[in-house]
């Protein structure tokens, strides 16, 4: 019996340093430059049309939209609008590959307005200055997979606004962005139905919020996310700035608010998901990090983490997060010396799965996006060229 009592324990002897042993870490992998699409100022995102990618902005003054393939070459180009000046912000492909775009272009020029200030979240390139104060009216383009400009619906606004993100499904598009004149700095939403009827235009907050991304929810209603320094339905400020997730019916009323805060801190959610995976930046202080939340359908945490970095931080689906890194990240061989762009991937319980970096020199996120015929895409920008990278399969 003392025999086998000794063999035991120097069996577990054996198993313990193998019990202890420190996780091997997930090598970061090059992602692959597939094509450069245009200057920085020119270019405001990316999106996908079954083989074709879809790149949209504005270009002397005019919103345009192209389809390229994947070697880069251009299959067409198409000015949105005639107008003086336009501009392109914002788009979405629907079910059978048609291209929904939104932006600003100018009221009719009978209306006289005094020139408000000027708003540009997301840096996309603006018209001159003096036709600034005139981009009061919502604009949708719909185009073809082939390039056909199908339609165009407008809606007159009583301010400047900026549309910053857009939520498809059969009903209609629902459009979030910024608003704002002399005395307004707040978010919105408005919806368009799939005949071309607007809505009316639901404000959010009145001073000093921004909405930067939507998607509509099983239920029909919307969640919207951004960020806000002013009390919202009745929930004040806790930080400096705090990070809002806005619910919203599908009748444009808005039904809770949660708000995400550090004590003398900023924080913004950059984006959100179908899936309610959002990304955010948190500033205290000197110290900059990025967040990424996996949130249930009643806005519960499942899982989040934080990253030292830079913001926006843009998720993709359930598992993707994209955002210029600045430090050590424990379950990766990474420790970038400049801020790079750094792909991460998450499996379903929330544990990092696997990560991809861009080149270093690249400023500015664009985008991210998956695609079935490309998989993830990386859209970022150096000082002088937008490049679309693509996960190197090699």
């Amino acid at each position: 019996m003392k025999k086998l009592i000794v063999l035991a324990v120097i069996g577990l002897l054996f198993i313990q340093p193998n019990a202890q042993a420190v996780p091997k870490k997930i090598p970061v992998n090059s992602l692959k430059l597939l094509t450069t699409i245009g200057l920085p100022s020119e270019v405001s995102g990316v999106v996908v049309s079954g083989k074709n990618i879809i790149v949209f902005g504005t270009q002397n003054s005019k919103a345009y939209a192209k389809a390229l393939n994947s070697t880069g070459t251009e299959l067409w180009k198409l000015q949105l609008d005639q107008s003086q000046a336009s501009i392109a912000t914002a788009a979405v492909v629907d079910s059978i590959g048609d291209v929904w775009i939104t932006g600003v272009t100018p009221l009719p020029a009978t209306t006289t307005t005094a020139p408000p200030t000027a708003i540009n979240p997301d840096n996309a390139a603006m018209p001159p200055t003096s036709f600034i104060g005139d981009l009061k009216a919502l604009t949708v383009w719909k185009v073809s997979s082939t390039g056909v400009l199908v339609a165009t619906y407008t809606s007159p606004m009583n301010n400047v606004i900026f549309p910053t993100s857009i939520a498809l499904d059969d009903s209609g598009i629902a459009i979030v962005g910024s608003v704002a004149d002399e005395k307004i700095n707040a978010g919105f939403i408005v919806f368009m139905s799939s005949s071309g009827l607007f809505s009316k235009v639901l404000q959010i907050g009145s001073a000093s919020t921004t909405i930067e991304s939507v998607t509509r929810n099983s239920d029909k209603t919307f969640t919207l996310v951004g960020s806000s320094s002013e009390t919202i339905a009745g929930k004040r400020l806790a930080g400096l700035t705090d990070g809002v997730i806005v619910k919203v019916t599908k009748s444009l009323k808005i039904t809770s608010v949660v708000r995400s805060s550090v004590n003398k801190g900023k924080r913004i959610w950059n984006s959100t998901s179908p899936s309610l995976l959002l990304g955010g930046e948190v500033v205290v202080g000197n110290k900059s990090e990025v967040a990424v939340t996996k949130f249930s359908s009643r806005y519960v945490p499942s899982w989040t983490f934080r990253f030292a970095g830079t913001g926006p931080a843009l998720t993709t689906g359930s598992t993707q997060l994209l955002f210029l890194s600045s430090g050590a990240i424990p379950a990766l061989a990474w420790n970038p010396k400049v801020p790079t762009a750094l792909l991460i991937t998450f499996n379903s319980k929330g544990d990092i799965s696997g990560a991809d970096s861009a080149p270093v020199g690249q400023r500015l996120l664009i985008g991210s996006l998956d695609s079935k015929d490309f998989g993830p895409l990386v859209v970022t920008s150096s000082g002088d060229i937008v490049s679309i990278f693509v996960r190197n399969t090699r």
